[in-house]
């Protein structure tokens, strides 16, 4: 059985096919409840399927925001992601999710198929690289937002957008402050590739603290803002430890939490106790740490908030003509066992 057409519609309820159309493309144009309640009924009966792109011509908006992350698998990402969602529904719309392995080509093609798909805004989630990396990202943002979209990021500024700010610097030198006041006086960063903003950020702003309070700070490199990269820094952190013995051990700033968890394992195959032969510290607070053997200390930041503010930033009607918003969000340092000095 073909499938019903709107003019089927329009002729089994006896009206004009532009008033079958306003009726159930959601116009604001509406005619008469008799008419509206005969256009539904035979719409009904005739299984009717609404057309959603002719529902978003007729309402001005599609109801649809896209969402761009780095690595959904990650649960920094996997929370804002969950906070994004809930605020959506509450606002009475849906979000399309795009993971992109931490390409910026990816990204870029993500943020231009969701612009095809004339969403109503589109949110990007992730460290920023260098200027020349983002300038094809900022370019399709600007694109898309002259021609009627909106933009909100979750990072570091890009393009016109609006912008959710982690405390990427603010955190990590508090962190390094906290552990200083517990005692500590010998670090390691785990350092990674310069182009990754949020790994400068935190790593630079950790060191100049330790610095300032009179402490030593060394650097393991690694190549991976991942768990697998803090895993591959175990063996370089266990030779820290080991020249270290009998002194006071050293205490590795992981500049993410998965980051943390990874080096973690790796410590453990290599027979290297946390915290007795080393100090590990983290940041985000990932969902995740609630189950893991010892307790991370970590910089908190509130992840699934990130994702409603950004949400909120996007459905933000009397912001569209105006500045673009920024909003900072705060943080709590959490010494947990992992630092405990022994």
């Amino acid at each position: 059985m073909p499938r019903a057409r709107l003019q089927d519609v329009a002729d089994r309820a006896g009206v004009s096919l532009a008033t079958a159309s306003r009726v159930l493309n959601g116009s604001s144009r509406q005619p008469g409840p008799a008419l509206v309640e005969r256009v539904r009924s035979a719409a009904a009966d005739l299984g009717y399927v609404v057309n959603a792109q002719a529902q978003a011509l007729a309402r001005s908006r599609t109801g649809l925001l896209g969402l761009v992350v780095h690595d959904i698998s990650d649960p920094y990402f996997s929370s804002i992601a969950a906070g994004a969602q809930a605020a959506a529904i509450e606002h009475g719309r849906l979000v399309l999710l795009a993971s992109t392995g931490r390409d910026p080509v990816a990204e870029r093609k993500a943020v231009a198929a969701f612009a095809a798909h004339r969403v109503d805004a589109v949110i990007v989630a992730g460290t920023r690289w260098t200027p020349e990396d983002d300038e094809a990202l900022a370019a399709a943002l600007d694109e898309y937002a002259a021609a009627g979209g909106r933009s909100v990021i979750v990072g570091q500024p890009v393009g016109g957008g609006s912008v959710v700010r982690p405390p990427n610097a603010e955190g990590a030198r508090a962190l390094a402050e906290a552990l200083l006041a517990a005692g500590q006086r010998r670090f390691a960063v785990l350092s990674g590739p310069s182009r990754v903003a949020t790994w400068r950020e935190r790593a630079d702003a950790f060191a100049r603290a330790v610095r300032a309070g009179g402490g030593e700070v060394s650097t393991v490199r690694i190549d991976e803002f991942s768990r697998d990269g803090g895993y591959a820094a175990g063996d370089d952190v266990a030779g820290l430890a080991r020249g270290a013995a009998g002194g006071e051990p050293p205490c590795v700033f992981a500049v993410a939490d998965v980051m943390a968890i990874g080096l973690i394992a790796r410590l453990r195959e290599l027979g290297v106790a946390v915290p007795g032969d080393v100090c590990v510290a983290g940041f985000d607070d990932i969902p995740t740490l609630r189950d893991h053997v010892p307790a991370l200390s970590t910089v908190r930041i509130p992840l699934e908030e990130m994702g409603r503010l950004a949400v909120a930033a996007a459905v933000d009607d009397q912001g569209a003509a105006g500045v673009p918003a920024a909003v900072d969000v705060g943080f709590d340092v959490v010494l947990r066992t992992s630092t405990a000095s022994v």
